[in-house]
């Protein structure tokens, strides 16, 4: 080749490697990543992994950093750790996957808009990178399936999109134990919440189980098993993952609450207390690190399994600091579902778990800034709370003014196509109904109305937002049929509910109190002494116990 064609060649190539650079830089520039120094609590640890990739060596610490944090749900500073090693290999095509993945939130709350946004210009960076493998290639595709239409095609089936694609990286690369984690996530995150097979959960659970024992402080693969078996039916099988994650991930709020998932569904309230007093502590912690505007959602959805623990052992004093902590907290960060839920419910349990009528009929709207429009489930259960109050009060027309109010908020989920909240409302409408009919005196159709409620509640699983719902329709069941006289009907539904709720106070009491009036001394007794065994460490003053052990006194003598 001439000298001058070789020279020519060379400047070509300079320009177009300019331009391409500047193209990128560009394309960089405005993805507006999270940057700065990681936000740690604690000890700073977040778990041991290696993913292993084709970038910089230079990057491989802080890429692992990353994948812990993004598997502790940890996504803001995952984001950051996905930035330092793009500053220090910018080619690192994985990087701008781990941005893509910071936004998808599986199994969290759906990404907005500039989340979809930036998660689409994330993979299109990805995509122009020439020097990665096949792998990566495949893993970039796999998100990029979710983000691709994303303002023209529904959520969910872009998150079935996803698991196919992760699928077949599991397939594909049957060493690669980061792509078998990854794919767990994905069926947990495609699950069906009305599949009583729990197809997907189990499949995810039984492929985690067989890494677990030689990656025991790995983190994603613990909390994924909590997220497998957060179900009443296969809770037990997640107890010791649920022991061992929050030592696996200190540093992580997430990582302390999660647990508490299966202590609730297990009924073990003093490991559920202590798991979200250490999760709330944790995200205080975070939230002044980053110097939040507002308290961080992550702390509000821990105090709502906090107050649920605390009621069922009768600990009256401690759920109302809590509330009272609740109602002088300004704002809530970032604004969404997950803070706009406990806001509702923390108050409404408080209230109708403690019998307090009267202050549940005067139930107000939460006190924080936001527009209550957006929340249409966190809306009716607040209508809920005041009619049950207000039927316990024998204010029937406020009853039905709210019963307009809380129809009205299944009619905006059904317009919005939001089906599941939209039958989580209507479960509570159908219950509403059934106590505002036993009140006019129509016994029979409000028991078949409860029923139906009940049943309706059997064949849905609960959201991961909340702890359980502000009272079982099951229990209500109970309590509705001990007021119509039917005892021993009332006792097989607290019986049933129970099986799916073990060591509720009130599921307890009520089972106590239908078997004593069935005449059933022997089993009435049992009842009470677990109300005193669930009560045995909490110094409760609710008169329950007093009146169990008074009637076991007495059935003694």
């Amino acid at each position: 080749m001439k000298p001058q064609l070789i020279i020519i060649l060379c400047l070509f190539i300079s320009v177009s490697c300019q331009k391409k650079t500047t193209q990128s830089n560009v394309e960089y520039a405005s993805i507006e990543l999270l940057t700065g120094d990681i936000a740690l609590c604690g000890s700073g640890q977040f778990g041991e992994l290696s993913f292993g990739l084709s970038c910089s060596n230079a990057t491989q610490e802080n890429f692992d950093l990353a994948i812990s944090l993004l598997h502790s749900f940890e996504y803001e500073e995952a984001e950051k750790a996905f930035a330092k090693v793009i500053d220090i290999d910018p080619s690192c095509a994985m990087a701008y996957w781990g941005v893509a993945m910071c936004n998808f939130h599986a199994l969290w709350r759906p990404p907005t808009v500039d989340d979809l946004e930036k998660g689409s210009l994330a993979i299109k960076i990805a995509r122009s990178i020439e020097n990665k493998s096949e792998r990566e290639t495949d893993y970039i595709d796999a998100i990029a399936s979710f983000y691709t239409d994303w303002d023209k095609i529904d959520h969910s089936t872009r998150i079935g999109r996803f698991e196919k694609a992760m699928e077949k990286i599991y397939n594909q690369y049957p060493e690669d134990k980061e792509a078998t984690i990854f794919y767990a996530l994905a069926l947990n995150s495609a699950a069906d919440l009305s599949d009583k097979t729990y197809k997907n959960r189990r499949k995810a659970g039984k492929i985690l189980e067989q890494l677990f024992p030689d990656q025991p402080n790995h983190p994603g693969i613990t909390h994924y098993i909590i997220h497998s078996y957060d179900y009443p039916e296969l809770a037990n099988l997640a107890l010791d993952a649920a022991r061992r994650y929050a030592s696996i991930a200190p540093a992580s709020a997430h990582a302390q609450h999660m647990p508490s998932h299966i202590f609730t569904r297990l009924g073990l309230w003093d490991e559920s207390i202590n798991s979200n007093l250490d999760a709330t502590t944790s995200a205080q912690c975070y939230a002044e690190q980053v110097g939040m505007n507002g308290n961080w959602d992550e702390e509000i959805h821990g105090t709502d399994y906090l107050v649920y623990a605390y009621l069922q052992q009768g600990r009256i004093t401690e759920a109302k600091q809590l509330l009272d902590y609740l109602e002088s907290i300004p704002n809530i960060h970032p604004l969404g579902v997950k803070g706009a839920y406990p806001t509702a419910a923390i108050p409404a349990r408080f209230y109708l778990e403690t019998r307090q009528w009267e202050k549940a009929a005067e139930l107000k709207m939460p006190s924080q800034d936001y527009p209550a429009d957006r929340f249409p489930w966190s809306n009716g259960i607040i209508h809920f709370t005041r009619i049950l109050g207000a039927v316990h009060t024998n204010n029937l027309e406020a009853a039905r003014r709210d019963l307009d109010e809380i129809n009205k908020c299944h009619q905006y989920l059904l317009d919005k196509d939001n089906t599941y909240m939209a039958n989580q409302v209507l479960i509570m409408i159908k219950a509403a109904e059934a106590w505002i009919q036993f009140t006019e005196g129509n016994i029979d159709h409000s028991i078949e109305l409860m029923r139906v409620s009940a049943e309706m509640e059997s064949k849905t699983e609960k959201h991961s937002l909340t702890p359980g719902e502000v009272l079982p329709s099951q229990e209500l069941l109970g309590d509705l049929l001990l007021g119509a006289g039917k005892p021993n009907q009332a006792l097989s539904a607290y019986e049933s509910n129970l099986k799916i709720r073990p060591n509720r106070f009130n599921g307890i009491y009520g089972a106590a109190i239908a078997a004593k009036k069935a005449g059933d001394n022997k089993k009435a007794v049992a009842y009470y002494m677990q109300l005193i065994a669930l009560t045995a460490n909490s110094n409760s003053k609710r008169p329950e116990i007093e009146e169990a052990r008074s009637f076991i006194a007495q059935v003694s003598s």
